[in-house]
Order: structure tokens, then sequence, then C-alpha cells
């Protein structure tokens, strides 16, 4: 399984903010735009929590089964691996996620005048916050089920000794 790499969460939420912000100011030309749910920052915080929950206890069993603690609860190698796919899942729609919330807060951050666009603002600016707390969690989540490195691969490619 790949790593999940910076430049491409970075990527995927300067993109997406991009087209949120141009598709924000078509939109409005055309009507009114859509507002932000006040629940949006609450979940992505949530989903924050509950996968940096994830990546602690995961982190201190892991631990303890390295100390060979005689009460460690052992971790399933399988569970370790869907724990990382959903980190790095969450990761990447988190970065789409929160950069979609980004353009809409530049573009909302032109009329602060009015009291419903700035508080349209303010939610869109606590989403993209908590989606970057997802990001972050994915990462640390990742890290913590990471294998360490193998201490033979610098004789993969060697002659066997004779």
């Amino acid at each position: 399984m790949r790593q999940l790499r910076i430049r491409v969460l970075a990527g995927v939420f300067v993109v997406a903010g991009i087209l949120s912000w141009a598709g924000a100011r078509l939109w409005n030309s055309f009507g009114t735009l859509p507002s932000v749910p006040v629940a949006a920052p609450i979940v992505l915080g949530l989903i924050a929590t509950v996968l940096t929950a994830t990546a602690l206890s995961l982190r201190a069993r892991l631990k303890a089964q390295r100390e060979r603690r005689p009460d460690a609860k052992g971790v399933d190698p399988l569970m370790a691996a869907r724990a990382v796919v959903f980190g790095q899942a969450s990761a990447l729609v988190a970065a789409l996620v929160a950069g979609m919330y980004g353009g809409v807060c530049a573009y909302l951050l032109e009329s602060l005048e009015v009291p419903a666009r700035r508080d349209q603002a303010i939610y869109a600016g606590f989403s993209v916050v908590a989606g970057i707390g997802i990001i972050a969690a994915g990462i640390f989540l990742e890290r913590v089920c990471k294998l360490p490195d193998d201490e033979d691969d610098d004789t993969k490619g060697a002659a066997p000794a004779a």
C-alpha cells in the first residue's frame, strides 16, 4: 500500500478551492448562492475526532504489543490495513471538501458586510479547519500503522555471501 503524499492532498485542496470559488461566482451571478450548512464543521470535527481516537488506540495497542506486555491486546493485521485505508480515504475526501469550502469562503470574503454572508464565511472557514484536522488525523493514523522498514533491504540486490 502506498503512503499518502502531502503534495497530492494539497493539489486536490487547491484545485477544489479554485473550482469551488469559480462555481460560487457563477452560481451567484445566476441567483442566490446555496448556504453552507451549520452542521458541516461539526460533522467534519467528529470525523477528525474518530480518526484521532482510532490512531491513538492503535498506537497504544501496538506499543504494548512491541513491549510484550502480558495483558497486551494484539492488533489484527487486516484491521490495521482497514484503518489505514479508512484514514487515507478520509484524508483525500477531506482535502476535496476543505478545498470546496475554502473556495466558497474565499468568495464570501468579498461581501462580509452582509451579516448572512459573514455567517456563511465563518461556517465555511471552520469547515476548512475541520477538514485540515481530518487530513492530519488520517496521516497520523497511516503513520501509526506503518510497518517498520526491513533491515535487510540494503542487501536486496547484492550477491549472496559464499
